[in-house]
């Protein structure tokens, strides 16, 4: 298992050679700026669908050097997406990432039943930190597609990142479901759903992780908090994945994190047939640029 985010170019150098990576909607200067870095490195190699005459004049304003890549020239946004997602549908590229388009149309697109790429039972939003204060690194679900996950979405959360967590390296990742109490209270219904995700790891309904739950924040990633606690249990002060009761929660504590912890980050959206990258504007540069190289390093780790 990785240990730093920076291990992720280890992983990548490893590979045959780059990773095929398609940008959607590409005239966007922030994501074209982390693509452009990630190639430089020679970890992707980038195909742009969008705007052509944009693209390239963002690429002058910003000083992007955008080498021969394969721009395929599409200024209608939704058009621009389908060709994205059918060159991935299609087997042409093996990372889908948003470019100057919203949330909602890429994910439509991806979620199209002819040409789409959904794979699982749900989208869902993964996001692996390196926080100073925190002995490993630690993934956080979902903090930025689903709103107010279900029992069974909640499910099909743990089951995508689970399985991501694996395919970098770590067999059974410990996943703590997070609640305000480490006791089960009948007007929390985090706490239930908690208890009970627990249960059905227990009879192996939920394989190749260890689920623990309730737990609260403070319980999940600090051994002095579950032993003032009185509370014996192996996940809890080692997590390897927070699963967060909604996105309210989520969403704020990745900004904690991301703000005022001084962690670095990367994230991806899963459930699809390949990880797909999708950051904010608020996303330092380097947030993204992570990003694009964790969905590269999983992609080349099949």
């Amino acid at each position: 298992m990785l240990t730093s985010i920076s291990e992720l170019e280890k992983m990548l150098v490893r590979h045959a050679g780059p990773i095929k990576l398609v940008l959607a909607v590409a005239q966007d200067s922030y994501a074209l700026d982390a693509v452009s870095k990630a190639a430089l490195k020679g970890f992707v190699e980038p195909i742009l669908v969008g705007n052509k005459e944009f693209i390239i004049q963002l690429a002058l304003e910003e000083k992007i050097q955008l080498q021969s890549w394969d721009i395929i020239d599409e200024p209608d946004i939704l058009k621009a997406i389908e060709i994205a997602v059918r060159l991935v549908h299609n087997g042409s590229a093996e990372v889908l990432m948003k470019g100057g388009c919203s949330t909602a149309q890429l994910l439509k697109g991806v979620l199209n039943r002819e040409w789409g790429l959904r794979n699982g039972e749900l989208l869902s939003h993964f996001a692996l930190f390196e926080i100073p204060a925190y002995h490993k690194l630690i993934g956080i679900t979902d903090v930025a597609i689903n709103i107010a996950p279900t029992l069974e979405n909640k499910i099909a959360i743990i089951n995508n990142a689970v399985d991501f967590i694996r395919r970098l390296g770590l067999a059974r990742p410990k996943v703590a479901v997070i609640a305000a109490v480490e006791t089960i209270n009948q007007q929390m219904p985090a706490t239930i759903e908690a208890a009970e995700l627990a249960r059905m790891n227990r009879e192996n309904l939920i394989p190749n992780c260890l689920i623990e739950g309730p737990l609260a924040f403070d319980t999940a990633i600090s051994k002095e908090s579950a032993e003032h606690k009185n509370l014996i249990s192996e996940v809890a002060g080692d997590a390897d994945l927070l699963v967060m009761p909604d996105i309210e929660a989520g969403n704020v504590l990745y900004k904690a994190l991301a703000y005022f912890a001084n962690a670095k980050v990367a994230s991806v959206i899963l459930g699809a047939s390949v990880p797909i990258v999708l950051t904010s504007r608020s996303d330092s540069e380097e947030a993204k640029l992570n990003s694009i190289l964790l969905a590269a390093a999983v992609v080349g780790n099949k």
